[in-house]
């Protein structure tokens, strides 16, 4: 009996239809008047409320919703527990090398490093063996990490560990989003990202008052205990997702039409004769077909690694630059800005602002929950106010913030127990800076990307961008602890110049992307991208909706 993965392959070879793999594929396809087909994959369908309504009304879209959070608080935990484990004692004592300000900063970087490295094989490697695989495979390299974080018996190890679990847990933040989104109903696929932004900053926030609450437990546990409880969500991860289906769209793209029909059906918990999973079915055919063809035109009989490496040199092509400029540079304007360097190294920046250790902990504690209720306030907004105002805006309050910082630090800094007013000021400042930036440059950092770049170039330019995502936060993160020994308050100025940098960069280069057509995004970049891609699209979705109603006719009769 043959396989459900060979089922289509067997149907095919019956009707001499050739493989979407072979070149011939594509020389059938004959020239079509397209003057009077669609202009998009598939028609707008809904299954029901948006917002938290809908997600509730499904309990297979609930448990993607939890899954995705998982993923999330994950990377947000991983953040979060380096900053108060950084100045305990008993941690100082076993690392020797951290003590120092490259050694502190090298080996808390190292995680963004090795999420910067997953970056570029995990799209790949989600591809070729699924989403669920891919993803528990990254769950088994975060877990070794996390064991050698745990375990380190001396600065290598613990640097190893942090490397290792940077790869998992950085390609856990970029996977996990792809596969939801996969799955995802069309009118609550929003409401998810939403919460997956959310469990980023809840996963900081409570890895950091969880560490604040071990602190001053006797020996190595204070700080190995908060290191070990990292793998809890990460393991649930790795084991529930193989309680959903795989994602429709890679069953497509892997050839496996009729498997991709039923994962549908099973998540929409519909019958293959309802009208909106034929039109989803049908979108989601006419999708893979169109990504295929315009490779195939732009790049004729490569395949395989060789056509993986070409799509990456399509991102930097003369036509695409600004759409590059646009969606990497959010990214690294987005840690320039010196966020992480608050998340990481809070308590010893509020005590550079003349505060004692205790406070300074507090004080840290406050900011993250400063952090968590502006990203919540940010969903509320960025769809009215659009992506440009609070990209110019945003920068504009986190300039200020940090010069009205780099003023007091520099004119009291030498003296802050008889200015502790100004020390107050700074850390006013900072609750402003944090405000903003939550508001602002938190979420554009992930909103923008996928909307500058045209559909074929999105899944690289995304990859791309959260590339450089962290390998700006691995910078910052391990220069950050140096300056603050050398340059003290300059270390402000120069956030303070980045943040202002930013502002020229928004002004100059950002656009309003918010309810945009192709039509004026090809106008708006200065490149006919888009416009390029509608004539394969139109084709794509003649194609397949003869091929979807073939399928669904025979999926009808099954029934």
């Amino acid at each position: 009996m043959a396989t459900d993965g060979t089922k289509g392959q067997l149907d095919r070879a019956r009707t001499n239809e050739p493989s979407k793999d072979s070149a011939d594929y594509y020389e059938t396809i004959e020239p079509i008047s397209t003057a009077n087909l669609p202009t998009v994959l598939a028609e707008n369908v809904s299954y029901g409320p948006n917002g938290i309504k809908g997600l509730m009304s499904s309990p297979t879209v609930f448990g993607a919703a939890f899954l995705a959070s998982l993923g999330g608080f994950s990377f947000g935990y991983d953040q979060g527990v380096i900053s108060i484990i950084n100045v305990m004692p008993h941690f100082l004592d076993a690392f020797p090398p951290v003590k120092t300000g490259f050694g502190k900063g090298f080996m808390t970087g190292m995680l963004e490093f090795g999420a910067f490295l997953g970056c570029f094989f995990f799209p790949y490697l989600a591809d070729k063996i699924s989403r669920k695989r891919a993803l528990t495979a990254m769950v088994v390299i975060f877990n070794i990490g996390a064991i050698l974080q745990t375990s380190a018996v001396n600065y290598g190890m613990l640097v190893a560990g942090r490397t290792i679990g940077g790869i998992g847990v950085g390609t856990m933040a970029m996977g996990a989003p792809l596969y939801i989104s996969e799955i995802a109903p069309p009118n609550i696929r929003g409401t998810l990202l939403v919460l997956e932004s959310i469990s980023i900053v809840s996963g900081v926030v409570i890895s950091f008052w969880i560490t604040y609450g071990t602190r001053n437990m006797v020996g190595e546990i204070s700080f190995r205990l908060p290191l070990g409880l990292q793998m809890i969500c990460a393991t649930l991860l790795g084991i529930f997702i193989h309680f959903f289906p795989y994602s429709p769209r890679w069953l497509a793209m892997v050839d496996r039409q009729d498997d991709a029909l039923s994962s549908l059906c099973k998540l929409r918990r519909l019958p293959p004769t309802d009208e909106r999973i034929q039109t989803e079915y049908r979108g989601i055919l006419a999708e893979v077909t169109f990504q295929n063809a315009l490779q195939e035109k732009k790049h004729p009989g490569v395949r395989g690694i060789k056509r993986e490496f070409q799509a990456w040199l399509d991102l930097f092509s003369r036509k695409t630059w600004r759409r590059l400029a646009v969606g990497c540079g959010v990214c690294f304007f987005q840690q320039f800005s010196g966020i992480n360097a608050f998340i990481y190294y809070a308590p010893t920046l509020f005590q550079s602002l003349g505060q004692d250790a205790e406070m300074s902990l507090l004080m840290s504690g406050v900011f993250n929950i400063l952090q968590l209720v502006a990203v919540a306030i940010c969903f509320v907004v960025i769809d009215k106010l659009g992506r440009r105002p609070l990209a110019i805006w945003g920068a504009v309050g986190t300039t200020v913030s940090y010069v009205i910082i780099s003023i007091l630090a520099g004119l009291f800094g030498n003296d802050w127990p008889s200015h502790g007013a100004a020390g107050w000021a700074c850390v006013a400042m900072a609750f402003m800076f944090i405000l903003t930036y939550g508001v602002s440059y938190s979420p554009l950092g992930w909103a923008l990307p996928p909307e500058v770049f045209p559909n074929a170039m999105r899944a690289k330019g995304v990859a791309l961008a959260t590339a450089v995502n962290w390998i700006s936060n691995f910078t910052v993160g391990v220069v950050t602890p140096p300056m603050l020994e050398k340059a003290k308050y300059k270390t402000f100025v120069f956030f303070a110049v980045m943040c202002f940098l930013t502002v020229v960069w928004a002004v100059l280069l950002v656009p309003e992307t918010k309810g945009r057509t192709l039509e004026e995004m090809d106008e708006m970049w200065g490149d006919s991208s888009a416009e390029e891609e509608k004539e394969i699209l139109k084709e794509a979705v003649l194609r397949d909706r003869t091929r979807a109603n073939m399928g669904m006719t025979q999926k009808t009769a099954e029934v």
